[in-house]
Parts: structure tokens; C-alpha cells; sequence
């Protein structure tokens, strides 16, 4: 039987009504954390205000980082306006921890292509942990996606200052690893090198699950807020949040060693970060209904989409596969011409700084960059995979699906 394409759209969301109320639960209990971390630090209109110079007694600075311990699930947080993305975040953290000498242990397979120079993985990049003397090793994923606890085992023989984790899927074709997978990992660790720190990168994750990673024994988790817990509202910066011993070494790194995160300041007032934080738990909710909705579409066609539709997620990613490259850079662009920003410009591929391939960027957002709008990226490299991630709301995300069937169901 064949179906127009607005028949197709309403099929899918059919079946997916159950997924859709899934959702929709763990909104609730995430919303529910996130209203009580605001009522429980007596959040009042004086912690939005900008502070200059030193920003010493900043309320706004220290209710905010507060707000977010409690909502991570975890003893502290650091919310830093000042970092630029998810890998800087990220880089931050894992320089902070890292002495010469030490060991970090990637535990999910190769992390995302921005870190790889960082770390030292390729390249040599001034500045990288390489440089600095720390070794880098890792572990693959088993061939179903799975931490591999019995390689793990091994591994931490050694006694690596960090296990690190990958919580999304990045550029790889897997499922984005569950908080509650984790666990069996986390508990590994703290049982065969306790001195560890188990460090994961939470980006693309927040709120997409009813606890977070540090619910189930992660030390430090961290990411970018133009991504999900910045709500769509967030203009930049990341958080980091876990046990007060890692996050007193990262203050220490942020700031000046024996100052820590006493001082500080953003005059750009906090108003952003507190209404991002507030809105995160249903702006991921409408990101995820979007990205079940693209994997029903696809499906229904026939193509190959991971995750599936109905399958439980950990991120708000959505892997899509085409035949053909130029399949992929149609995606984007269609991607593009939907977006409310710049829907008039035509994304290429071009050689993106960090990023090993050349990359098209389909990124019509009011904010530069920010992954929780609607927007979709893929490296130019066979099998052809596009990533599609975010949407403000459902109704944009159902737009853009019934646009890109438009151009590959005619």
C-alpha cells in the first residue's frame, strides 16, 4: 500500500504514541529534580545580575552552581560561561586531573574526532595531554555496543588516573551507552582501582534518561550548555559536576590553584542559565520525539537508522544512512532550508577545524552551534551517515521530516 508522505508521517507517529509517553514520563521526573533544585536553593531575581572583576561573594555564580549539583544528582558543579563547547569542557576536566605520567583509559572506543588532537590520539597539536605526559590508552566497544567489562578488567590492572566514557554515539554506528549500562562499569572500577576517577562525557545525554551517570557512581560528568541542559536558551559555556574532590582540582585549573572558583565573574548577567536549566527537561523531551520520528520515517522507507524508533535512548542523536554521498549532503541541506536562521544558505562540506574528515553542517540556529536546535552534521567518509539532532519544539521537527521526504520519497 503506498502512502503520501503526510500519511507516512502520521503512521509513524501512531506507533510511536507509546515512545512518545515514555518521553514524556521522564520529562516529569526530570522536571520535578530540576523545580525542586530551585526551590530548595531559594532562587530569587537578585542571583540573575551580572557581576564585574573579580566577582568575589557572586551569588548568582555560587546559587547556579549549586542548582546544577543538585540536578546532576551529585556533591558540586561548576557552570562556566566561559567555555566554549562541549570539548573544551571536556578538555578542561581531563587536564585538570591529568599529571604527567598518568594514564587515561577510554573505556567506550575512540572518543568524538574533536578530542583527538587534543588528547594526542593523532596529530601533534601544541598544548595536547600527549605533550604533556600522559598516556592514552583505550577499549573497544564489543561488536553489540557494549562495554567490554572483561577487557576492562584487565586494563585497570594498570591503575589509570582516568576511565573515561563516551556516553553518546558521536560519530560512531552504536547505541549511545544508558546510565544504568554503566553501572556494571562504574562498579568495576571503584571495586579493582578506587583511586580512579570515572570521568563521562554527558553531551547530547542530560535529561534523556530519569538519572544521570553520577546517579550510578560516575565521579565527573560534563558538558556543553548549548546542548541540552542549556535548553535552547543558554548563548554558551559548559558545566562540570561530581564529587567536590574533582571539581575542587577543576576550579583550580579554571581560575588560579589556591583560588579556585572564589572568584570569577560574567557580565553578562546568569538569567539565560537559570531559564536554560528550568526549560532543558522539555526541550530534550521535544529534541528526542524528533529523533524517534526521523528513525520511524526512515524505517518505513525501508533505510537504516540507528537508533530504532522505539528503542530507549540515552541521547538526542539519530544516525541516518544513505547509498550516496551526495544523498547525505542533500539531507543537510534540506535540514538547512528548514531551519528559522540562514534557511537560505546551502551548506558544503569544508575541512572544519578538530575534525579528521571534511564535514557539512547543516546549523540554521539562533544560537552558533547549539546541537539542541535542529541540526545535522556528518563527516564526508563512506558508510555515509548523517546525524541529526535537537529541535525547540516537535511541531519544527515534523516540518523538517515531512521536507526531507519531500525530496528522497518522490
Amino acid at each position: 500500500m503506498n502512502f503520501s508522505n503526510k500519511e507516512l508521517i502520521i503512521e509513524a507517529e501512531n506507533e510511536l504514541a507509546p515512545v512518545f509517553k515514555r518521553m514524556e514520563s521522564v520529562e516529569n521526573v526530570c522536571m520535578q529534580r530540576v523545580l525542586s533544585a530551585f526551590r530548595n536553593n531559594r532562587i530569587a531575581a537578585r542571583h540573575f545580575n551580572f557581576t564585574t572583576g573579580y566577582g568575589y561573594d557572586d551569588e548568582g555564580r555560587d546559587a547556579l552552581d549549586r542548582v546544577f549539583a543538585e540536578v546532576m544528582q551529585t556533591e558540586a558543579a561548576l557552570v562556566v560561561p566561559q567555555l566554549s563547547s562541549g570539548t573544551h569542557t571536556i578538555f578542561t576536566v581531563l587536564a585538570s586531573l591529568l599529571r604527567p605520567g598518568d594514564t587515561m583509559l577510554s573505556a567506550a572506543g575512540r572518543p568524538y574526532d574533536t578530542l583527538v588532537e587534543a588528547i594526542g590520539i593523532e596529530g601533534e597539536a601544541q598544548g595536547s595531554l600527549k605533550e604533556f605526559g600522559v598516556e592514552y590508552k583505550q577499549i573497544e566497544l564489543t561488536d553489540d555496543g557494549k562495554i567490554d567489562l572483561g577487557a576492562l578488567s584487565t586494563a585497570l590492572k594498570d591503575k589509570p588516573k582516568i576511565v573515561y566514557f563516551q556516553r553518546s554515539r558521536g560519530y560512531a554506528w552504536r547505541n549511545s551507552l544508558l546510565p544504568v549500562e554503566m553501572k556494571h562499569a562504574f562498579d568495576l572500577v571503584k571495586e579493582l582501582s578506587p583511586e580512579s576517577f570515572i570521568v563521562v562525557d554527558n553531551c547530547y545525554g542530560e535529561f534523556t534518561q530519569p538519572d544521570e551517570p553520577t546517579a550510578y557512581g560516575a565521579d565527573v560528568i560534563m558538558g556543553s550548555l548549548i546542548k541540552n541542559p542549556g535548553g535552547g536558551i543558554a548563548h554558551t559555556g559548559g558545566y562540570i559536576a561530581g564529587k567536590q574532590k574533582a571539581i575542587d582540582l577543576v576550579a583550580s585549573r579554571i581560575t588560579v590553584p589556591g583560588i579556585g572558583r572564589e572568584a570569577g565573574c560574567y557580565p553578562g548577567g546568569y538569567l539565560p542559565y537559570y531559564q536554560g536549566i528550568f526549560m532543558a527537561p522539555h526541550t530534550v523531551c521535544q529534541a528526542l520525539k524528533t529523533a524517534a520520528l526521523f528513525a520511524g520515517v526512515f524505517e518505513k522507507l525501508g533505510l537504516e537508522s540507528m537508533p530504532s524508533s522505539k528503542a530507549e535512548r540515552s541521547d538526542i542523536v539519530q544516525a541516518l544512512r544513505f547509498e550516496m554521498k551526495e544523498q547525505l549532503i542533500d539531507f543537510c541541506q534540506v535540514i538547512q532550508s528548514v531551519s528559522p536562521v540562514d534557511s537560505f544558505v546551502v551548506p558544503v562540506p569544508w575541512a572544519m577545524p578538530g575534525y579528521i574528515d571534511e564535514v557539512i553542517m547543516a546549523a540554521g540556529t539562533f544560537i552558533q552551534g547549539a546541537s539542541i536546535e535542529l541540526t545535522a552534521d556528518a563527516p564526508i567518509r563512506a558508510p555515509y551517515t548523517a546525524y541529526i539532532q535537537g529541535a525547540l519544539t516537535y511541531s519544527h521537527g515534523r516540518i523538517a521530516a515531512e521536507s526531507v521526504l519531500e525530496k528522497i520519497n518522490k
